[in-house]
């Protein structure tokens, strides 16, 4: 079996064509994306046919679950698909069809290589049973009809401040005052994750807000761990730093793997661009 490994801002992914192809993937998946016995990844890939969109993508995550959605796995999807052929070699736009809905992908090229990848990422939902998270209507702030912000979750002793958004995939977001390399991310992430407040378990993102135009942040991904950059998350960062009032309607999240860049003017889809770039490819036994 073919796979090819890309990677945007250092959250990496293998990607199969799976045309065909009837296998256990929850099993590949935790086989092949192993950082010591298997090809190393935050997530597989499957590009396949669709007859609503040009392709269609689905996502499972390093530990074998399946992902809802993610944003930096679309943009490597695209690139791979347009640098191989597999849609119209002039395109300046794409769809990719997703577990969540239809995504559009805009290129930006240099020549033929594509540089830059911009893509549609659904509206943000703010419903707890659409996240969904389990929350007591006496805690937390309600904003922008119902946002619910600063959240109090405590976590080892530690408070904190929550605020839930979906991508069409669950996120909670603490923002933090001090630098997020000062957050114990790897002790509190395992324990937001799986909290009884989360009946599908949630992507954690700790976020500093620098200024109105950068923050920077860390992601605790479910069923991976922390992660180098996260599409999804990178949005929620921007989408609830938005509706608090700390940014405006462009924002650069800088995650420890690079810079995602989010725009939101506070309705309608989030669009979400960044680099992509081709690691290497190589075969893994189909069995």
């Amino acid at each position: 079996m073919n796979f090819t490994k890309l990677e945007s801002a250092g959250n990496d992914f293998i990607l199969v064509e799976a045309t065909g192809r009837k296998l256990d993937w929850p099993r590949v998946a935790a086989a092949i994306c192993h950082r010591h016995f298997g090809v190393g990844g935050d997530g597989l890939l499957l590009l396949l046919p669709s007859e609503i969109a040009d392709l269609g993508m689905r996502i499972f995550n390093a530990d074998g679950s399946e992902a809802e959605a993610c944003g930096n796995g679309l943009r490597c999807l695209a690139k791979y698909a347009v640098e191989r052929g597999l849609v119209a070699g002039g395109a300046e736009e794409i769809s990719v069809a997703t577990a969540v809905g239809i995504s559009r992908a805009r290129l930006y090229r240099q020549g033929n290589n594509v540089t830059k990848i911009q893509v549609t990422m659904g509206t943000p939902k703010f419903e707890a049973k659409e996240i969904p998270v389990a929350v007591e209507p006496d805690k937390g702030n309600i904003v922008d009809i119902k946002f619910v912000s600063n959240y109090p979750v405590t976590i080892d002793s530690q408070e904190l401040l929550l605020s839930f958004v979906s991508m069409g995939n669950p996120h909670a977001v603490c923002f933090w005052p001090k630098p997020v390399s000062d957050f114990p991310l790897s002790q509190l992430g395992p324990a937001v994750e799986r909290h009884k407040l989360f009946p599908n378990r949630v992507n954690l993102e700790v976020a500093h807000v620098i200024n109105r135009k950068q923050i920077e942040a860390r992601v605790w991904e479910r069923g991976v761990g922390e992660t180098l950059a996260c599409g999804t998350g990178a949005c929620a960062v921007a989408v609830a730093a938005r509706l608090l009032g700390y940014t405006d309607n462009d924002v650069d999240i800088k995650l420890p793997g690079g810079t995602l860049e989010v725009e939101w003017t506070g309705v309608g889809e989030v669009l979400l661009s960044g680099p992509v770039e081709i690691v290497f490819s190589g075969e893994w036994p189909e069995k």
